[in-house]
């Protein structure tokens, strides 16, 4: 396997942290625009494992397929691995699939609301523009892995291994996301600054939730549909100390995927943002500083959402100022395999005091970061294999949790858990 990365930002690096453990890919590109950035997080590798010769830094337009696949075809490279935020989503698919390398994602092509319904209908759903490629994938023998970072992806692989193991009714896959997370100034007062992508952050929260409920699958939106920013608040209890956190309905990849390949009577995301990032997040919508169409400011032209993204702290810079824990999983409701009804918690808790001591990556990063690199590695070796379009619900759950929860250097060496509700 020889794997081309777009994308050198906080997933990106952690994900080399990890990958340079492994021994199942012979070479490992890591590109980006800023190619001072790329050969920092080679050197970084490089450090980790005497005698690494593995990885190699390069400069990439991620905006232009045409640059993409050229890259990719100069390094050989048999999957092109997309680390990058949403917007780039389709000229590093595109460009993978013209120089006929595989291809993984951790977040799929933008949606675009209903025209005169957005809080009622779907208009261009997430991953829809890659979906509308699926016979020339399958066609080409080639393999598009979408949404396979920690949400979506474990989600996924979590969802589909309560279908084959747990339930043999789902009334609900229900994603929830929360955390304790605290990043703190020099001075030691708590400060905001996301872990995440604020851009990311942005597009998920304050575009309409979607929503799948199988009543609705015989109507014209095949049974998605959307509510308004911020609905159906609910307070979720958090397992290993995270406690309860507010969470309320995102638009988000899983309810996306989860529907192609298991049975459910309904699927949900619901993120624990918190009263301040819900506050702050209808504030910038209110001020129109979520939009992403440039405006003219003393003849510059400038996207609101990327100065808003600019001015807080690089989420791969604020590890060493975090702490606490923060905690991915699915809470699926249905009946068991018994009969009997069964509400259960399967999820994957990250602490940021353990990932900047192993890998100096802060936990949400870090946690993304790992499911695509055992994804790889499951490929590699043969364990999963495909054609077309497909997202993690496609495959065997088993291998990938054990990978994950196998003790180093069989496996990843972090554990998941199952919680009765």
């Amino acid at each position: 396997m020889r794997v081309l990365m777009i994308g050198a930002g906080g997933v990106g690096d952690a994900a080399v942290k990890i990958a340079v453990e492994r021994d199942f890919f012979e070479a490992w590109v890591v590109a980006d625009y800023d190619l001072g950035r790329a050969q920092a997080t080679v050197e970084a590798a490089q450090a980790r494992r005497a005698g690494e010769g593995r990885f190699v830094a390069a400069q990439v337009d991620a905006s232009d397929e045409a640059a993409v696949a050229a890259l990719a075809r100069e390094h050989r490279a048999t999957h092109v691995f997309n680390a990058v935020d949403p917007r780039f989503v389709m000229p590093i698919f595109n460009g993978a699939f013209a120089a006929g390398a595989d291809y993984l994602d951790m977040a799929m092509s933008l949606s675009r609301p209903h025209p005169s319904e957005p809080y009622a209908k779907v208009g261009v759903k997430l991953g829809d523009e890659q979906f509308a490629q699926e016979q020339a994938w399958e066609e080409a023998g080639r393999l598009a892995l979408l949404g396979i970072g920690v949400e979506p992806g474990l989600s996924d692989v979590f969802a589909r291994y309560a279908a084959d193991h747990v339930f043999s009714h789902i009334d609900e896959l229900g994603v929830r996301d929360g955390a304790n997370l605290v990043v703190r100034d020099e001075d030691g007062n708590e400060v905001f600054a996301p872990g995440f992508s604020m851009w990311t952050i942005i597009e998920e929260c304050l575009n309409p939730p979607v929503v799948w409920e199988r009543a609705r699958e015989f109507e014209e939106d095949q049974g998605w549909f959307t509510l308004p920013p911020f609905s159906e608040s609910e307070v979720f209890d958090f397992p290993e100390g995270i406690g309860p956190v507010e969470c309320v309905h995102v638009e988000h990849e899983e309810v996306l995927l989860m529907p192609r390949w298991i049975d459910a009577d309904r699927v949900t995301f619901k993120y624990g943002l918190g009263a301040e990032m819900i506050g702050m997040l209808k504030t910038l919508h209110a001020l129109g500083l979520d939009r992403t169409d440039p405006v003219e400011v003393k003849g510059v032209s400038v996207s609101p959402r990327d100065v808003v993204a600019a001015v807080l702290p690089d989420p791969a810079t604020i590890g060493p100022r975090m702490e606490g824990k923060t905690c991915a999983g699915v809470y699926v409701t249905g009946t068991g395999k018994d009969g009997q009804p069964r509400a259960v918690y399967l999820y994957h808790v990250s602490d940021n005091a353990d990932t900047m001591r192993d890998y100096g990556a802060q936990c949400v990063v870090w946690q993304t970061a790992i499911n695509p690199v055992i994804a790889l590695e499951l490929l590699a070796n043969g364990t999963w294999q495909g054609a077309g379009i497909l997202g993690p619900e496609a495959f065997d759950p088993v291998p990938f949790l054990e990978l994950l929860k196998a003790p180093k250097p069989e496996g990843y060496g972090s554990p998941w858990g199952m919680e009765e509700r």
